[in-house]
């Protein structure tokens, strides 16, 4: 069987820190092994796509053509991704789609024909290629309802078994509105988890609420800190997940953990309270420095958190499990919404990159690669 060809979307950064972001015809070799070639059918635009096509760019004065999109990156941001100058990258983390052929490795063969969710790095082209091992059969499932099956449902459940894994039953969520910390609302629900939701405006807090959650709290309000430590003591939660990472939201998570450890003190300490406080950092919605002050005592850790290594980190059992529980949740549990679907072509406009670079609560894009 001869090579298939397809279009492919290519992000390449210059020394000189311009990015142009590309289709390009590309060929697709057979899969070897326990590999296999999938049809993309449809393929979610997530924040941590948007790394290696939006952020520090200048949107507004780029230029766009049919196809193609040339920018130029904030020299701060061009310089941290000094790594990968001259390095043609693919973009796409997860998608869905059908599986076309199929290396010769048994787990390979079994998928040959069936439609499935994958994390193949270059789910925004034609065609994919992935490890089976990292593909999910969605039986009667279509591509729309499986393309968000694995960052998004895998995140939240990774938060939750991290949780268990270090002892805390109850935890603490930034940015809690998004599609990824309502999936981690419903989890925590079925759980029996504690959740502190944080939101930044009243219709998410309310969003939140009508789904069933029990502490919602809005960071844009005057008693802020005052109603997340009130929160945090009710549920017990001294560790937390913050995709912001700029700024002061860890900090502040961390400040009302200790406001709630202290207040159980008998004694005073010039060093704090003994009680542990941990915030993890897994992702970047804002680029300036992530701020630490000294409010906390001694006992904390800022840490990072990321999904693929959480999964090399976890044995076949549980990988599978966790698999199972997104596929029989994948229309409740873990449905996802979009606000549009593109083209290749319709997400490389103006309006388009300009709108879904703003990585708004409740607007994520899909794109179609077939149309």
């Amino acid at each position: 069987m001869t090579d298939t060809t397809g279009r492919q979307l290519i992000s390449n950064l210059t020394a000189d820190g311009t990015m142009v972001l590309e289709l390009q015809e590309k060929s697709f070799p057979q899969p070897t092994n326990n590999e296999v070639l999938v049809k993309m059918e449809a393929a979610p635009i997530n924040p941590s796509d948007l790394f290696l096509m939006t952020t520090g760019a200048d949107l507004e004065n780029a230029t766009y053509e049919n196809g193609k999109v040339t920018m130029q990156l904030a020299p701060q941001i061009a310089a941290g991704q000094s790594a990968r100058h001259g390095m043609p990258q693919t973009v796409g983390n997860e998608g869905a789609g059908e599986v076309i052929a199929a290396g010769p490795g048994e787990q390979a063969q079994a998928l040959l024909g069936q439609r499935v969710s994958c994390v193949p790095g270059s789910a925004f082209g034609e065609y994919a290629i992935a490890d089976a091992m990292m593909c999910l059969p969605l039986g009667d499932h279509s591509s729309e309802e499986g393309a968000s099956s694995f960052v998004n449902p895998m995140t939240a459940l990774g938060f939750v078994e991290t949780a268990k894994r270090e002892g805390h039953d109850a935890i603490v969520h930034a940015a809690a509105a998004s599609n990824l910390g309502q999936m981690l609302n419903r989890i925590c629900q079925e759980d029996g988890m504690g959740l502190v939701n944080i939101v930044r405006r009243e219709e998410q807090a309310e969003l939140l609420k009508n789904q069933g959650a029990s502490h919602v709290v809005n960071s844009s309000k005057d008693d802020y800190e005052e109603a997340l430590a009130k929160a945090i003591g009710e549920t017990g939660a001294f560790l937390g997940f913050d995709p912001i990472g700029g700024g002061q939201t860890s900090d502040i998570c961390l400040r009302a953990m200790e406001r709630v450890a202290a207040a159980k003190m008998t004694e005073y300490s010039r060093y704090g309270s003994n009680h542990q406080k941990k915030m993890y950092i897994y992702g970047r919605l804002q680029l300036e420095p992530t701020i630490l002050t000294p409010s906390y005592g001694f006992a904390w850790t800022v840490s990072g958190w990321l999904l693929f290594p959480f999964l090399q980190g976890s044995d076949r059992q549980t990988m599978m499990a966790l698999r199972q529980r997104v596929h029989d949740g994948l229309t409740t549990i873990f449905a996802s919404s979009y606000k549009r679907r593109v083209n290749l072509e319709e997400m490389l406009t103006k309006d388009a990159m300009m709108d879904y670079a703003q990585m708004s609560t409740g607007e994520k894009y899909l794109v179609t690669p077939h149309g």
